[in-house]
């Protein structure tokens, strides 16, 4: 298959532009996201940006490569920064960020009943959406702060290419389900017709959970309900907030796969997800291309040539070194189809090509070569 060559997508003039003041790297997990998001912070900030990296990675890899010991939940000063600009890094703590927004939203006898709650620790810690949820939060609140005029956020690894966005709709789902409301309706109605209410219909739903759950575990779920609803108006107006920023056009998304099929394919989703949720799509980077300096020798006559030299016993090495041209031009080949395919479906997207390094990114210097690749 054939296609045309697609729009070249102009990193530094999204980086450059002072109107640009969030960058979303979004893909599926093992295609370099998280390197991609710190090295287009560092080249952003040597270009004379102030910029924050939001990242959800674990992986003290990033850390180190940023030469810092450790990432939290603060965002923490990257030093040696080459030019005018200043670059922070932090690490989502999605715990850490539930109970800041608890203690900022809340009084504090209040405060105090959710953060004991064991129905709370398990959703701070474990609910389906949470974490993305928390991205979405932490996104709002660096933005609020007004400190940078660059935030490049590095979207949560998972199973569904836009879980972050889908996050919010997600967790008003579960606060507005019929289980959370007959467990806040006693709490709501006050006084005798709380009585009434609890003695009536709710009595016979509070039985049935009792015997699956235990009167104790019922008591703390009622806790929990009654405690929180008065804060999630607020989660859901500045989730509502959030999105919109991420509309806005001051936003850019960055779409990152490996030139492989499934990434690929994700890729082709996110895309059509952010057209279908009206996101600003800056374009996609197909990172660890294989790329070959003698491109000009086919895998057809590398491998002839390893043959015709196998065959005569001679030049064993320089044999092995055909093979192995051999293999690595096949596998640019089916990479190039993978990103024919993509751009076939999706010919208006600009996009961008990071050759494969021979070694893992691990400085500073790792992050800007990877950044100056981008920008070709």
């Amino acid at each position: 298959m054939t296609a045309k060559n697609p729009p070249v997508l102009e990193i530094d003039a999204i980086l450059d532009d002072p109107a640009t003041r969030i960058v979303v790297c979004c893909g599926s997990g093992g295609v370099g996201k998280t390197t991609t998001a710190a090295a287009l912070g560092l080249r952003a900030a040597e270009r004379g940006r102030s910029v924050v990296v939001l990242t959800v990675d674990p992986a003290r890899r990033l850390a180190q490569s940023l030469g810092l010991t450790e990432l939290d939940n603060t965002p923490r000063p990257v030093p040696g920064i080459d030019g005018d600009g200043t670059l922070h890094a932090m690490m989502l703590d999605m715990k850490r960020t539930f109970d800041e927004i608890i203690e900022a939203h809340a009084d504090p006898e209040r405060a105090r009943l959710i953060l004991t709650n064991p129905f709370y620790q398990s959703l701070s810690s474990s609910f389906s959406g949470t974490q993305e949820y928390m991205a979405m939060e932490k996104l709002g609140q660096l933005r609020r702060s007004g400190e940078w005029d660059l935030i490049i956020v590095d979207t949560p690894p998972s199973r569904s290419a836009l879980d972050f966005l889908d996050a919010p709709e997600r967790l008003g789902r579960f606060l507005d389900g019929k289980l959370i409301r007959v467990l806040s309706a006693p709490a709501k109605a006050g006084g005798r017709s709380a009585f009434k209410l609890l003695n009536a219909g709710f009595g016979l739903v509070a039985g049935m959970l009792t015997k699956v759950l235990g009167a104790q575990v019922l008591k703390d779920l009622q806790t929990f309900v009654s405690a929180l609803d008065a804060v999630f108006g607020g989660f859901r107006q500045r989730a509502d907030q959030t999105y919109r920023l991420l509309q806005a056009p001051g936003t850019a998304f960055l779409v990152v796969a490996a030139p492989e099929r499934d990434a690929m394919r994700e890729a082709s989703y996110f895309v059509e997800r952010l057209a279908e949720e009206r996101m600003p799509l800056a374009g996609l980077v197909v990172n660890r291309a294989h790329v070959s300096p003698a491109g000009a020798l086919s895998a057809t006559r590398s491998a002839a040539a390893a043959e015709d030299l196998e065959s005569r016993g001679e030049h064993e090495l320089t044999a092995a070194v055909l093979r192995l041209h051999a293999g690595r031009m096949q596998l640019g080949a089916r990479e190039h189809r993978e990103r024919n395919h993509f751009v076939s479906a999706h010919p208006t997207v600009p996009l961008a090509q990071v050759p494969a390094l021979p070694v893992d990114v691990h400085d500073l210097a790792g992050l800007r070569q990877i950044g100056a690749l981008m920008t070709g």
